[in-house]
Protein backbone atom coordinates (compact mmCIF):
# COMPACT_ATOMS: atom_id res chain seq x y z
CA UNK A 1 0.00 0.00 0.00
CA UNK A 2 1.30 3.14 -0.98
CA UNK A 3 0.08 6.07 1.26
CA UNK A 4 0.47 9.93 0.52
CA UNK A 5 -1.70 13.03 1.46
CA UNK A 6 -4.67 15.05 -0.06
CA UNK A 7 -2.56 18.29 -1.71
CA UNK A 8 -5.46 20.24 -3.24
CA UNK A 9 -8.56 19.61 -4.52
CA UNK A 10 -10.90 20.70 -7.88
CA UNK A 11 -14.03 19.17 -8.04
CA UNK A 12 -13.74 15.38 -8.55
CA UNK A 13 -9.91 16.37 -9.48
CA UNK A 14 -7.67 15.54 -6.19
CA UNK A 15 -3.83 15.96 -5.87
CA UNK A 16 -2.04 13.73 -4.28
CA UNK A 17 1.43 14.14 -2.70
CA UNK A 18 3.79 11.55 -1.44
CA UNK A 19 2.86 9.01 -4.50
CA UNK A 20 6.13 8.48 -5.84
CA UNK A 21 5.40 4.94 -6.09
CA UNK A 22 2.52 4.89 -7.53
CA UNK A 23 1.53 3.74 -11.23
CA UNK A 24 -0.86 5.14 -13.52
CA UNK A 25 -4.65 3.98 -13.75
CA UNK A 26 -4.03 2.38 -9.84
CA UNK A 27 -6.83 1.86 -7.69
CA UNK A 28 -6.57 4.54 -4.71
CA UNK A 29 -9.11 5.53 -1.57
CA UNK A 30 -9.22 8.77 -0.82
CA UNK A 31 -9.54 10.61 2.52
CA UNK A 32 -11.43 8.45 5.58
CA UNK A 33 -14.36 8.58 3.95
CA UNK A 34 -12.95 5.55 1.20
CA UNK A 35 -13.68 7.43 -2.03
CA UNK A 36 -12.84 5.41 -4.92
CA UNK A 37 -10.72 7.09 -7.10
CA UNK A 38 -8.09 6.59 -10.21
CA UNK A 39 -4.80 8.21 -10.95
CA UNK A 40 -4.52 9.97 -13.93
CA UNK A 41 -1.46 11.93 -13.80
CA UNK A 42 1.70 11.51 -12.53
CA UNK A 43 4.12 14.14 -12.02
CA UNK A 44 7.00 13.55 -9.28
CA UNK A 45 5.47 12.64 -6.22
CA UNK A 46 2.37 13.91 -7.07
CA UNK A 47 -0.23 12.41 -8.73
CA UNK A 48 -3.96 13.35 -10.09
CA UNK A 49 -6.30 11.61 -8.70
CA UNK A 50 -9.73 11.31 -10.65
CA UNK A 51 -12.25 10.54 -8.20
CA UNK A 52 -15.71 8.64 -8.88
CA UNK A 53 -17.94 9.80 -5.96
CA UNK A 54 -18.69 12.95 -4.48
CA UNK A 55 -15.36 14.95 -2.89
CA UNK A 56 -17.46 17.74 -0.74
CA UNK A 57 -15.67 18.14 2.34
CA UNK A 58 -12.50 16.79 1.72
CA UNK A 59 -9.86 19.05 3.28
CA UNK A 60 -5.72 19.24 2.51
CA UNK A 61 -3.73 16.86 4.68
CA UNK A 62 -6.26 14.20 3.88
CA UNK A 63 -5.15 10.70 3.72
CA UNK A 64 -4.43 8.90 0.51
CA UNK A 65 -4.53 5.30 0.16
CA UNK A 66 -3.06 3.76 -3.26
CA UNK A 67 -3.79 -0.08 -3.41
CA UNK A 68 -1.45 -0.70 -6.07
CA UNK A 69 -3.71 -2.21 -8.70
CA UNK A 70 -6.04 -1.05 -11.36
CA UNK A 71 -9.64 -0.39 -11.37
CA UNK A 72 -11.09 -4.00 -11.81
CA UNK A 73 -14.63 -5.67 -12.22
CA UNK A 74 -15.61 -9.13 -10.49
CA UNK A 75 -16.51 -11.55 -13.58
CA UNK A 76 -17.81 -14.76 -12.77
CA UNK A 77 -21.83 -16.23 -12.04
CA UNK A 78 -24.18 -13.58 -10.66
CA UNK A 79 -23.45 -10.80 -13.53
CA UNK A 80 -26.70 -11.03 -15.61
CA UNK A 81 -30.10 -9.61 -14.22
CA UNK A 82 -27.57 -7.10 -12.21
CA UNK A 83 -27.56 -3.20 -11.83
CA UNK A 84 -24.67 -1.59 -11.14
CA UNK A 85 -23.36 1.38 -10.81
CA UNK A 86 -20.49 2.83 -12.86
CA UNK A 87 -17.96 1.22 -10.71
CA UNK A 88 -19.59 -2.32 -10.13
CA UNK A 89 -21.40 -1.45 -7.34
CA UNK A 90 -24.92 -3.33 -7.16
CA UNK A 91 -27.20 -0.56 -6.66
CA UNK A 92 -29.94 -2.99 -5.42
CA UNK A 93 -27.58 -4.03 -2.06
CA UNK A 94 -27.12 -0.34 -2.10
CA UNK A 95 -30.59 0.42 -1.70
CA UNK A 96 -30.61 -1.94 1.00
CA UNK A 97 -27.37 -1.00 3.44
CA UNK A 98 -27.94 3.13 2.48
CA UNK A 99 -31.78 3.70 1.22
CA UNK A 100 -32.34 5.48 -1.86
CA UNK A 101 -28.89 7.19 -2.22
CA UNK A 102 -25.79 6.16 -2.83
CA UNK A 103 -23.70 7.18 0.52
CA UNK A 104 -20.20 8.42 0.01
CA UNK A 105 -17.36 5.59 0.63
CA UNK A 106 -19.52 2.59 0.44
CA UNK A 107 -17.81 -0.20 -0.37
CA UNK A 108 -20.15 -3.30 -1.90
CA UNK A 109 -18.36 -6.35 -3.94
CA UNK A 110 -19.67 -6.29 -7.34
CA UNK A 111 -21.22 -10.33 -7.35
CA UNK A 112 -22.87 -12.10 -4.74
CA UNK A 113 -20.17 -13.99 -2.61
CA UNK A 114 -22.58 -16.07 -0.35
CA UNK A 115 -25.08 -17.23 -3.19
CA UNK A 116 -24.65 -20.73 -4.05
CA UNK A 117 -24.24 -21.70 -7.66
CA UNK A 118 -24.41 -25.44 -9.19
CA UNK A 119 -21.05 -26.34 -10.60
CA UNK A 120 -20.43 -28.49 -13.30
CA UNK A 121 -16.86 -29.18 -14.42
CA UNK A 122 -16.39 -30.06 -18.39
CA UNK A 123 -12.61 -30.03 -18.21
CA UNK A 124 -10.58 -32.90 -16.79
CA UNK A 125 -6.93 -33.22 -14.83
CA UNK A 126 -3.79 -33.16 -17.04
CA UNK A 127 -5.24 -31.04 -20.29
CA UNK A 128 -2.75 -28.63 -20.67
CA UNK A 129 -5.03 -25.16 -20.30
CA UNK A 130 -4.40 -21.33 -21.20
CA UNK A 131 -6.76 -18.26 -20.95
CA UNK A 132 -10.21 -18.34 -22.15
CA UNK A 133 -10.42 -22.41 -21.38
CA UNK A 134 -14.11 -23.71 -20.21
CA UNK A 135 -13.82 -25.63 -17.02
CA UNK A 136 -16.64 -25.79 -16.04
CA UNK A 137 -20.80 -24.61 -16.62
CA UNK A 138 -23.46 -22.65 -14.25
CA UNK A 139 -26.99 -22.17 -14.88
CA UNK A 140 -27.04 -18.49 -14.26
CA UNK A 141 -30.53 -18.00 -15.54
CA UNK A 142 -33.28 -19.72 -17.65
CA UNK A 143 -31.35 -18.19 -20.85
CA UNK A 144 -27.93 -18.04 -20.08
CA UNK A 145 -25.46 -20.50 -19.10
CA UNK A 146 -22.42 -19.51 -16.98
CA UNK A 147 -19.21 -20.57 -19.19
CA UNK A 148 -15.99 -20.35 -16.18
CA UNK A 149 -13.31 -20.08 -17.89
CA UNK A 150 -9.53 -20.19 -16.98
CA UNK A 151 -8.28 -15.99 -16.48
CA UNK A 152 -6.72 -15.00 -19.96
CA UNK A 153 -3.41 -14.45 -17.87
CA UNK A 154 -3.40 -18.26 -16.54
CA UNK A 155 -1.89 -20.88 -18.27
CA UNK A 156 -0.17 -24.78 -17.38
CA UNK A 157 -1.28 -28.21 -16.59
CA UNK A 158 -4.73 -28.90 -14.81
CA UNK A 159 -3.95 -30.99 -12.07
CA UNK A 160 -7.15 -30.83 -10.01
CA UNK A 161 -10.81 -30.36 -11.04
CA UNK A 162 -13.95 -29.93 -8.49
CA UNK A 163 -16.64 -32.79 -8.60
CA UNK A 164 -20.21 -31.42 -9.90
CA UNK A 165 -21.89 -29.81 -6.78
CA UNK A 166 -23.25 -27.05 -4.97
CA UNK A 167 -20.67 -23.80 -3.95
CA UNK A 168 -20.08 -19.93 -3.92
CA UNK A 169 -17.82 -18.19 -6.35
CA UNK A 170 -14.98 -18.03 -3.56
CA UNK A 171 -14.90 -21.98 -3.86
CA UNK A 172 -11.65 -23.05 -5.53
CA UNK A 173 -13.15 -24.94 -8.76
CA UNK A 174 -9.64 -26.01 -10.38
CA UNK A 175 -5.78 -26.14 -9.69
CA UNK A 176 -2.95 -25.38 -12.06
CA UNK A 177 0.36 -26.09 -12.07
CA UNK A 178 2.18 -23.12 -14.55
CA UNK A 179 4.99 -25.21 -15.47
CA UNK A 180 7.40 -23.59 -12.60
CA UNK A 181 6.32 -25.23 -9.86
CA UNK A 182 3.84 -22.93 -8.56
CA UNK A 183 -0.20 -24.12 -8.48
CA UNK A 184 -2.87 -21.70 -9.10
CA UNK A 185 -5.85 -21.71 -7.45
CA UNK A 186 -8.92 -21.15 -9.64
CA UNK A 187 -12.33 -19.83 -8.55
CA UNK A 188 -15.32 -19.45 -10.11
CA UNK A 189 -14.77 -15.47 -10.65
CA UNK A 190 -11.81 -13.21 -11.20
CA UNK A 191 -10.98 -9.98 -11.31
CA UNK A 192 -10.21 -7.95 -14.75
CA UNK A 193 -8.71 -4.76 -15.34
CA UNK A 194 -11.44 -2.13 -17.43
CA UNK A 195 -8.94 -0.05 -19.56
CA UNK A 196 -7.00 -3.46 -21.00
CA UNK A 197 -9.19 -5.10 -23.41
CA UNK A 198 -9.03 -8.97 -22.84
CA UNK A 199 -7.42 -11.17 -25.24
CA UNK A 200 -9.14 -12.94 -28.23
CA UNK A 201 -7.48 -16.06 -31.02
CA UNK A 202 -8.66 -13.50 -34.01
CA UNK A 203 -10.53 -11.24 -35.04
CA UNK A 204 -12.41 -11.53 -38.32
CA UNK A 205 -15.16 -9.47 -40.36
CA UNK A 206 -18.69 -9.05 -39.26
CA UNK A 207 -21.00 -12.28 -41.51
CA UNK A 208 -23.39 -12.32 -39.86
CA UNK A 209 -26.22 -9.49 -38.97
CA UNK A 210 -27.70 -8.40 -36.15
CA UNK A 211 -31.33 -8.87 -36.62
CA UNK A 212 -33.36 -6.07 -34.52
CA UNK A 213 -36.67 -6.34 -35.60
CA UNK A 214 -36.57 -2.66 -36.82
CA UNK A 215 -37.20 -2.45 -40.23
CA UNK A 216 -35.49 1.03 -40.94
CA UNK A 217 -32.46 -0.51 -39.83
CA UNK A 218 -32.22 -4.36 -40.49
CA UNK A 219 -33.46 -3.45 -44.42
CA UNK A 220 -31.63 -0.46 -45.11
CA UNK A 221 -28.82 0.05 -42.57
CA UNK A 222 -28.07 -3.39 -41.19
CA UNK A 223 -25.60 -3.74 -38.36
CA UNK A 224 -23.16 -7.13 -38.23
CA UNK A 225 -22.84 -8.99 -35.18
CA UNK A 226 -19.47 -7.81 -34.23
CA UNK A 227 -19.74 -4.42 -35.56
CA UNK A 228 -20.27 -0.81 -34.68
CA UNK A 229 -22.78 1.74 -34.89
CA UNK A 230 -23.41 5.23 -34.23
CA UNK A 231 -26.75 6.60 -33.03
CA UNK A 232 -26.61 11.00 -33.41
CA UNK A 233 -29.61 13.20 -32.68
CA UNK A 234 -30.82 15.92 -30.96
CA UNK A 235 -32.85 16.21 -28.03
CA UNK A 236 -36.06 14.40 -28.49
CA UNK A 237 -34.91 13.00 -31.80
CA UNK A 238 -35.77 9.19 -29.87
CA UNK A 239 -32.04 8.16 -29.36
CA UNK A 240 -32.75 6.40 -26.14
CA UNK A 241 -35.92 5.22 -27.97
CA UNK A 242 -33.64 3.65 -30.29
CA UNK A 243 -31.76 2.19 -27.82
CA UNK A 244 -34.44 0.60 -26.05
CA UNK A 245 -35.70 -1.53 -29.12
CA UNK A 246 -32.54 -2.38 -29.98
CA UNK A 247 -31.72 -3.78 -26.34
CA UNK A 248 -35.43 -5.32 -25.92
CA UNK A 249 -35.60 -6.98 -29.49
CA UNK A 250 -32.10 -7.43 -31.25
CA UNK A 251 -30.92 -11.15 -31.61
CA UNK A 252 -27.70 -11.08 -29.35
CA UNK A 253 -27.79 -13.43 -26.56
CA UNK A 254 -26.65 -10.95 -24.01
CA UNK A 255 -27.44 -7.28 -23.21
CA UNK A 256 -25.08 -4.98 -21.86
CA UNK A 257 -27.14 -1.51 -21.09
CA UNK A 258 -24.63 1.26 -20.14
CA UNK A 259 -27.21 3.85 -18.97
CA UNK A 260 -23.89 7.11 -19.35
CA UNK A 261 -25.01 10.32 -17.52
CA UNK A 262 -28.59 10.19 -18.56
CA UNK A 263 -32.07 10.87 -16.95
CA UNK A 264 -32.48 8.78 -14.37
CA UNK A 265 -36.06 8.27 -15.56
CA UNK A 266 -35.04 6.66 -18.55
CA UNK A 267 -33.07 3.90 -16.75
CA UNK A 268 -36.02 3.35 -14.74
CA UNK A 269 -38.31 2.93 -17.87
CA UNK A 270 -35.47 0.17 -18.40
CA UNK A 271 -35.86 -1.68 -14.75
CA UNK A 272 -39.81 -1.21 -15.35
CA UNK A 273 -40.04 -3.16 -18.79
CA UNK A 274 -37.24 -5.89 -18.94
CA UNK A 275 -38.72 -7.89 -16.33
CA UNK A 276 -42.74 -7.57 -17.84
CA UNK A 277 -41.22 -7.76 -21.56
CA UNK A 278 -40.74 -11.11 -23.38
CA UNK A 279 -37.55 -12.41 -25.55
CA UNK A 280 -39.37 -13.24 -28.44
CA UNK A 281 -36.85 -16.21 -28.98
CA UNK A 282 -37.52 -17.97 -25.16
CA UNK A 283 -41.03 -15.97 -24.00
CA UNK A 284 -38.74 -15.62 -20.59
CA UNK A 285 -38.13 -12.01 -19.67
CA UNK A 286 -35.97 -10.10 -21.34
CA UNK A 287 -34.22 -9.13 -17.73
CA UNK A 288 -33.01 -12.74 -17.72
CA UNK A 289 -29.91 -11.71 -20.68
CA UNK A 290 -29.77 -8.66 -19.30
CA UNK A 291 -27.02 -6.86 -17.19
CA UNK A 292 -27.45 -2.40 -16.52
CA UNK A 293 -25.09 -0.10 -15.91
CA UNK A 294 -26.50 3.18 -14.39
CA UNK A 295 -24.80 5.96 -14.11
CA UNK A 296 -27.79 9.20 -14.24
CA UNK A 297 -27.05 12.40 -14.26
CA UNK A 298 -27.38 13.02 -10.93
CA UNK A 299 -24.56 10.61 -9.70
CA UNK A 300 -20.50 12.54 -9.97
CA UNK A 301 -19.91 13.36 -13.32
CA UNK A 302 -16.09 12.02 -12.88
CA UNK A 303 -18.11 7.97 -13.05
CA UNK A 304 -19.12 8.22 -16.15
CA UNK A 305 -15.87 7.50 -17.86
CA UNK A 306 -15.67 4.29 -15.39
CA UNK A 307 -19.33 3.20 -16.48
CA UNK A 308 -18.20 3.04 -20.38
CA UNK A 309 -15.33 1.04 -19.49
CA UNK A 310 -17.22 -1.33 -16.69
CA UNK A 311 -20.02 -2.05 -19.27
CA UNK A 312 -17.67 -3.63 -22.27
CA UNK A 313 -15.33 -5.43 -19.62
CA UNK A 314 -18.44 -7.34 -18.77
CA UNK A 315 -19.70 -7.48 -22.45
CA UNK A 316 -16.24 -8.46 -23.35
CA UNK A 317 -16.08 -11.46 -20.99
CA UNK A 318 -19.36 -13.18 -22.10
CA UNK A 319 -18.19 -12.63 -25.61
CA UNK A 320 -15.49 -14.78 -24.70
CA UNK A 321 -17.63 -17.58 -23.78
CA UNK A 322 -19.33 -17.87 -27.02
CA UNK A 323 -21.59 -15.78 -26.93
CA UNK A 324 -23.31 -12.86 -29.06
CA UNK A 325 -23.35 -9.91 -27.19
CA UNK A 326 -24.69 -6.44 -28.15
CA UNK A 327 -24.02 -3.51 -25.84
CA UNK A 328 -25.79 -0.17 -25.58
CA UNK A 329 -23.89 3.17 -24.67
CA UNK A 330 -26.21 5.98 -24.05
CA UNK A 331 -24.91 8.40 -24.36
CA UNK A 332 -21.05 8.61 -25.32
CA UNK A 333 -21.59 12.43 -25.14
CA UNK A 334 -21.78 12.25 -21.57
CA UNK A 335 -18.74 10.26 -21.61
CA UNK A 336 -16.87 12.66 -23.88
CA UNK A 337 -18.49 15.64 -21.40
CA UNK A 338 -16.91 13.92 -18.45
CA UNK A 339 -13.51 13.81 -20.04
CA UNK A 340 -13.43 17.36 -21.14
CA UNK A 341 -13.87 18.27 -17.67
CA UNK A 342 -11.20 15.99 -15.92
CA UNK A 343 -8.56 17.52 -18.98
CA UNK A 344 -9.88 21.05 -17.92
CA UNK A 345 -9.09 20.05 -14.57
CA UNK A 346 -5.81 18.95 -14.95
CA UNK A 347 -5.45 22.25 -16.68
CA UNK A 348 -4.56 20.37 -19.96
CA UNK A 349 -4.39 21.96 -23.91
CA UNK A 350 -7.67 21.69 -24.94
CA UNK A 351 -8.70 20.76 -28.60
CA UNK A 352 -11.73 21.70 -30.47
CA UNK A 353 -14.51 22.97 -28.53
CA UNK A 354 -12.83 22.36 -25.20
CA UNK A 355 -12.54 18.53 -25.77
CA UNK A 356 -8.93 17.21 -24.86
CA UNK A 357 -6.91 16.41 -27.71
CA UNK A 358 -6.56 12.61 -26.98
CA UNK A 359 -10.77 12.35 -27.20
CA UNK A 360 -10.89 11.16 -30.80
CA UNK A 361 -8.28 8.63 -29.43
CA UNK A 362 -9.96 7.29 -26.59
CA UNK A 363 -12.81 6.80 -28.64
CA UNK A 364 -11.06 4.83 -31.31
CA UNK A 365 -10.19 2.73 -28.24
CA UNK A 366 -13.59 1.82 -27.23
CA UNK A 367 -15.45 1.00 -30.39
CA UNK A 368 -12.24 -1.24 -31.24
CA UNK A 369 -12.76 -3.17 -28.17
CA UNK A 370 -16.03 -4.49 -30.54
CA UNK A 371 -15.48 -7.58 -32.87
CA UNK A 372 -16.56 -10.73 -34.21
CA UNK A 373 -13.88 -13.02 -32.75
CA UNK A 374 -12.83 -16.80 -32.74
CA UNK A 375 -12.56 -17.35 -28.76
CA UNK A 376 -9.24 -18.20 -27.03
CA UNK A 377 -9.02 -21.75 -25.35
CA UNK A 378 -11.83 -23.69 -27.81
CA UNK A 379 -13.07 -23.53 -31.10
CA UNK A 380 -15.96 -20.19 -30.32
CA UNK A 381 -17.03 -17.57 -31.85
CA UNK A 382 -17.99 -15.10 -30.27
CA UNK A 383 -19.23 -11.80 -31.09
CA UNK A 384 -19.29 -8.07 -29.08
CA UNK A 385 -21.68 -5.52 -31.11
CA UNK A 386 -21.18 -1.94 -29.88
CA UNK A 387 -24.09 0.83 -30.50
CA UNK A 388 -23.05 4.15 -29.22
CA UNK A 389 -25.69 6.79 -28.72
CA UNK A 390 -24.31 10.50 -29.28
CA UNK A 391 -25.88 13.98 -28.32
CA UNK A 392 -24.55 16.84 -29.91
CA UNK A 393 -25.62 19.95 -28.89
CA UNK A 394 -28.62 21.42 -31.55
CA UNK A 395 -28.21 18.13 -33.38
CA UNK A 396 -25.08 19.50 -34.68
CA UNK A 397 -23.20 16.46 -36.54
CA UNK A 398 -20.09 18.57 -36.89
CA UNK A 399 -19.83 18.08 -32.96
CA UNK A 400 -16.46 16.91 -32.20
CA UNK A 401 -17.77 13.30 -30.62
CA UNK A 402 -19.56 12.70 -33.64
CA UNK A 403 -17.01 13.12 -35.64
CA UNK A 404 -14.66 11.45 -33.92
CA UNK A 405 -17.26 8.45 -33.63
CA UNK A 406 -17.63 8.54 -38.00
CA UNK A 407 -14.11 8.03 -38.11
CA UNK A 408 -14.16 4.72 -36.67
CA UNK A 409 -17.35 3.01 -36.74
CA UNK A 410 -19.50 1.53 -39.71
CA UNK A 411 -23.12 2.06 -39.91
CA UNK A 412 -24.70 5.83 -38.87
CA UNK A 413 -28.07 6.03 -38.29
CA UNK A 414 -29.08 9.42 -38.34
CA UNK A 415 -31.69 11.04 -36.36
CA UNK A 416 -33.98 13.45 -37.73
CA UNK A 417 -35.43 16.14 -35.86
CA UNK A 418 -37.89 17.01 -38.67
CA UNK A 419 -39.19 13.10 -38.41
CA UNK A 420 -39.53 13.09 -34.75
CA UNK A 421 -41.66 15.77 -34.68
CA UNK A 422 -43.81 14.54 -37.46
CA UNK A 423 -44.30 11.74 -35.31
CA UNK A 424 -42.39 9.45 -37.36
CA UNK A 425 -40.67 6.75 -36.00
CA UNK A 426 -37.78 4.98 -35.77
CA UNK A 427 -36.35 8.87 -37.06
CA UNK A 428 -33.89 7.93 -38.93
CA UNK A 429 -33.05 9.27 -41.91
CA UNK A 430 -32.67 7.30 -44.97
CA UNK A 431 -30.92 9.80 -47.40
CA UNK A 432 -28.38 11.06 -44.86
CA UNK A 433 -27.52 6.79 -43.06
CA UNK A 434 -25.32 4.76 -44.15
CA UNK A 435 -24.01 1.21 -43.47
CA UNK A 436 -20.70 -0.20 -44.67
CA UNK A 437 -21.98 -4.04 -43.54
CA UNK A 438 -24.01 -4.69 -46.70
CA UNK A 439 -21.39 -6.20 -48.67
CA UNK A 440 -19.61 -8.28 -45.87
CA UNK A 441 -23.29 -9.78 -45.28
CA UNK A 442 -24.44 -10.66 -48.93
CA UNK A 443 -23.50 -14.31 -48.63
CA UNK A 444 -26.06 -13.93 -45.45
CA UNK A 445 -28.76 -12.26 -47.33
CA UNK A 446 -28.11 -14.62 -50.59
CA UNK A 447 -28.87 -17.89 -48.22
CA UNK A 448 -31.53 -16.72 -46.51
CA UNK A 449 -33.45 -14.28 -48.12
CA UNK A 450 -32.88 -15.43 -51.89
CA UNK A 451 -30.72 -13.29 -53.78
CA UNK A 452 -32.59 -10.70 -54.96
CA UNK A 453 -33.07 -8.89 -51.27
CA UNK A 454 -29.78 -6.89 -51.60
CA UNK A 455 -30.97 -5.75 -54.82
CA UNK A 456 -34.63 -4.55 -54.00
CA UNK A 457 -33.22 -2.97 -51.21
CA UNK A 458 -31.19 -0.30 -53.18
CA UNK A 459 -33.91 -0.02 -55.53
CA UNK A 460 -36.13 0.73 -52.60
CA UNK A 461 -33.64 3.63 -51.37
CA UNK A 462 -33.43 4.78 -55.02
CA UNK A 463 -36.67 5.44 -54.97
CA UNK A 464 -36.71 7.29 -51.48
CA UNK A 465 -33.75 9.37 -53.53
CA UNK A 466 -35.64 10.35 -55.93
CA UNK A 467 -38.55 11.01 -54.43
CA UNK A 468 -36.22 13.66 -52.34
CA UNK A 469 -35.65 15.41 -56.12
CA UNK A 470 -38.91 15.24 -56.77
CA UNK A 471 -40.40 16.63 -53.87
CA UNK A 472 -39.26 20.15 -54.61
CA UNK A 473 -40.98 20.33 -58.06
CA UNK A 474 -44.09 18.52 -56.91
CA UNK A 475 -43.94 21.82 -54.31
CA UNK A 476 -43.47 24.36 -56.92
CA UNK A 477 -45.86 22.81 -59.79
CA UNK A 478 -47.96 20.34 -58.25
CA UNK A 479 -47.86 16.44 -58.10
CA UNK A 480 -50.23 16.08 -60.86
CA UNK A 481 -48.33 18.15 -63.31
CA UNK A 482 -45.93 15.73 -63.43
CA UNK A 483 -45.18 12.89 -65.89
CA UNK A 484 -47.15 9.22 -64.91
CA UNK A 485 -44.24 7.79 -63.90
CA UNK A 486 -43.26 10.04 -61.73
CA UNK A 487 -46.57 10.35 -59.75
CA UNK A 488 -45.97 6.59 -59.22
CA UNK A 489 -42.38 7.44 -57.54
CA UNK A 490 -43.83 9.66 -55.37
CA UNK A 491 -46.67 6.90 -54.66
CA UNK A 492 -44.48 4.30 -53.88
CA UNK A 493 -41.74 6.50 -51.93
CA UNK A 494 -44.98 7.51 -49.69
CA UNK A 495 -45.75 3.71 -49.06
CA UNK A 496 -42.09 2.90 -48.53
CA UNK A 497 -42.48 5.94 -45.71
CA UNK A 498 -45.57 5.23 -44.17
CA UNK A 499 -46.19 1.22 -44.60
CA UNK A 500 -42.25 -0.13 -44.10
CA UNK A 501 -40.07 2.10 -42.81
CA UNK A 502 -42.45 3.31 -39.58
CA UNK A 503 -42.84 1.64 -36.83
CA UNK A 504 -44.98 1.99 -33.54
CA UNK A 505 -42.57 1.11 -30.87
CA UNK A 506 -45.78 0.67 -28.87
CA UNK A 507 -47.57 -1.77 -30.72
CA UNK A 508 -47.77 -5.42 -29.66
CA UNK A 509 -47.13 -6.58 -33.41
CA UNK A 510 -45.70 -3.65 -35.07
CA UNK A 511 -43.38 -2.84 -32.69
CA UNK A 512 -41.01 -6.03 -33.65
CA UNK A 513 -40.85 -7.23 -37.37
CA UNK A 514 -38.85 -10.71 -38.24
CA UNK A 515 -36.74 -10.01 -41.37
CA UNK A 516 -38.80 -12.90 -43.01
CA UNK A 517 -41.75 -10.84 -41.96
CA UNK A 518 -39.85 -7.48 -43.50
CA UNK A 519 -38.76 -9.68 -46.53
CA UNK A 520 -42.41 -10.05 -47.80
CA UNK A 521 -43.92 -6.90 -47.00
CA UNK A 522 -41.13 -5.47 -48.93
CA UNK A 523 -41.63 -7.80 -51.95
CA UNK A 524 -45.79 -6.45 -51.75
CA UNK A 525 -44.60 -2.76 -52.23
CA UNK A 526 -42.20 -3.26 -54.96
CA UNK A 527 -44.55 -5.81 -56.82
CA UNK A 528 -47.00 -3.19 -56.45
CA UNK A 529 -45.05 -0.59 -58.09
CA UNK A 530 -43.67 -3.13 -60.97
CA UNK A 531 -47.46 -3.84 -62.05
CA UNK A 532 -48.73 -0.04 -61.53
CA UNK A 533 -45.44 0.92 -63.82
CA UNK A 534 -46.74 -1.80 -66.35
CA UNK A 535 -50.24 -0.24 -66.16
CA UNK A 536 -49.13 3.19 -66.60
CA UNK A 537 -46.56 2.00 -69.61
CA UNK A 538 -50.22 0.45 -71.14
CA UNK A 539 -51.83 3.88 -70.85
CA UNK A 540 -53.92 3.61 -67.66
CA UNK A 541 -53.91 7.39 -65.72
CA UNK A 542 -52.07 6.99 -62.62
CA UNK A 543 -55.17 8.24 -60.69
CA UNK A 544 -57.03 5.29 -61.20
CA UNK A 545 -54.47 3.32 -59.94
CA UNK A 546 -53.94 5.28 -56.86
CA UNK A 547 -57.28 5.00 -56.11
CA UNK A 548 -57.88 1.12 -55.79
CA UNK A 549 -58.41 -0.68 -52.84
CA UNK A 550 -55.01 -2.39 -52.70
CA UNK A 551 -53.35 0.94 -50.44
CA UNK A 552 -55.87 -0.29 -47.14
CA UNK A 553 -54.27 -3.71 -47.78
CA UNK A 554 -50.98 -2.48 -47.85
CA UNK A 555 -51.01 -0.13 -44.95
CA UNK A 556 -52.61 -2.72 -42.58
CA UNK A 557 -50.14 -5.38 -43.27
CA UNK A 558 -47.45 -4.11 -40.67
CA UNK A 559 -50.50 -4.91 -37.96
CA UNK A 560 -50.81 -8.82 -39.14
CA UNK A 561 -48.68 -10.98 -36.75
CA UNK A 562 -45.97 -12.98 -37.53
CA UNK A 563 -47.53 -16.39 -37.70
CA UNK A 564 -49.91 -15.05 -40.44
CA UNK A 565 -47.60 -13.88 -42.89
CA UNK A 566 -49.28 -15.97 -45.41
CA UNK A 567 -51.97 -13.63 -45.84
CA UNK A 568 -49.13 -10.94 -46.02
CA UNK A 569 -48.34 -12.85 -49.59
CA UNK A 570 -51.92 -12.57 -51.07
CA UNK A 571 -51.87 -9.32 -50.72
CA UNK A 572 -49.51 -10.00 -53.66
CA UNK A 573 -51.96 -11.85 -55.38
CA UNK A 574 -54.24 -9.14 -54.88
CA UNK A 575 -52.20 -6.23 -55.89
CA UNK A 576 -51.74 -7.96 -59.58
CA UNK A 577 -55.20 -8.97 -60.37
CA UNK A 578 -56.71 -5.33 -59.13
CA UNK A 579 -53.88 -3.92 -61.54
CA UNK A 580 -54.71 -6.13 -63.98
CA UNK A 581 -58.76 -5.36 -63.74
CA UNK A 582 -58.26 -1.68 -64.48
CA UNK A 583 -55.67 -2.63 -67.49
CA UNK A 584 -58.78 -4.29 -69.16
CA UNK A 585 -61.06 -2.52 -68.59
CA UNK A 586 -58.93 0.72 -70.06
CA UNK A 587 -58.07 -1.65 -73.01
CA UNK A 588 -62.10 -2.60 -73.75
CA UNK A 589 -62.83 1.74 -73.28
Amino acid sequence: MIKGTIDKIAGPLVVADGMKEARMYDLVYVSDYGLIGEIIELKGEKASIQVYEETGGLKPGDPVTATGKPLSVELGPGLVTAIYDGIQRPLDEIREQAGDWITRGISIRGLDHEKLWDWNPVAEPGLEVGGGEVLGEVPETKLITHRVMVPPDVKGTLTWVKEAGSCNIDTVVAKVNDGEGVEVQLKMYHNWPVRKPRPVAEKRAPEEPLITGQRVVDAFFPLGKGGTACVPGPFGSGKTVIQHQLAKWADAEIVVYVGCGERGNEMTDVLQEFPELEDPKSGEPLILRTVLVANTSNMPVAAREASVYTGITIGEYFRDMGYSVALMADSTSRWAEAMREMSGRLEEMPGEEGYPAYLGTRIAEFYERAGNVLCRGGDRSGALTVVGAVSPAGGDLSDPVVQATLRVVKVFWSLQAKLAYARHFPAIGWLESYSLYTDNLREYYDENLGEGWVSMMKEAISLLQQEANLQEIARLVGAESLSPEDQLILYTSRSLREDFLHQNAFHEVDTYASIGKQKVMMEVIMNTHEEMRKAIRSGVPPRELFDLPLKEEITRMRYIPEDEIGSIEAIKGSVTSQVSRVIESEQTA
